[in-house]
């Protein structure tokens, strides 16, 4: 028993489930956003503050999972991968929260609705950057296999598809944002100017979302471990 203890004191506490939740409670966060564009397309305020109250609190418990993994995060030579490259990806996963609040902030503190022709095309860009989202999740959640395996073997082949996949989505994502900011621009005319600036900043940060959703994938396979795989 003092033996498995004392291993247990070297080694330390294994960091892999904690990073996993966090990312699970940030794409829980990013997942409520196309309702609270529903209920911005309806006009729906009382819906949209519920949502963005949820939304909140999913934010604050990605932040209590920040702090508490770069607490326990273990300072001795046995990490299987390098400890920055672990806190470097927890930062990349709470991006994703944060800025699923700050659209949420952004929508309900200006009582956003975007112009009725263009709610369908915004609802689908949300919804393809919520699928960004929840794929690099599922990459997340093979990486204590990765690490069982060595960053070897037939599991290798299933995370890299995992990611090729993740990144064709998020240059779907960018297309749709191409397209989105296309339209807005023909209609500005129309539209009063604050409202155009503000429609694009949703529309930036939206693409955000899946821009650092895909960066999370990357930061998966840049590791000195994956890397070392590779020699």
């Amino acid at each position: 028993m003092a033996g498995s203890t004392l291993l247990g004191n070297l080694f330390g506490r294994s960091p892999i489930g904690p990073i996993q939740e966090h990312m699970k409670v940030a794409n829980d966060a990013v997942q409520l956003l196309p309702d609270l564009l529903r209920a911005s397309a309806d006009s729906d305020w009382a819906a949209g503050k519920t949502l963005h109250k949820e939304i909140e609190k999913a934010e604050r418990a990605a932040d209590k999972l920040k702090r508490s993994v770069r607490r326990h995060l273990p300072k001795s030579l046995f990490l299987p991968v390098p400890r920055s490259d672990l806190l470097d990806l927890v930062s990349m996963q709470d991006a994703v929260a944060n800025t699923a609040r700050d659209i949420a902030v952004l929508i309900m503190g200006r009582k956003m609705c975007f112009p009725e022709t263009m709610q369908d095309a915004v609802l689908a860009f949300t919804e393809a950057c919520c699928d960004t989202s929840a794929q690099a999740l599922l990459a997340i959640q093979e990486l204590d296999e990765l690490l069982e395996v060595g960053f070897s073997g037939r599991e290798v082949k299933l995370v890299e598809d995992m990611l090729k996949q993740l990144d064709k989505m998020e240059q779907r994502t960018d297309k749709q944002a191409t397209s989105l900011r296309d339209t807005l621009f023909k209609m500005e005319t129309e539209l009063p100017p604050v409202d155009v600036m503000f429609y694009n900043r949703v529309l930036y940060m939206l693409g955000g979302v899946a821009a650092q959703a895909e960066a999370v994938g990357c930061l998966l396979y840049t590791s000195d471990a994956a890397d070392d795989t590779t020699e």
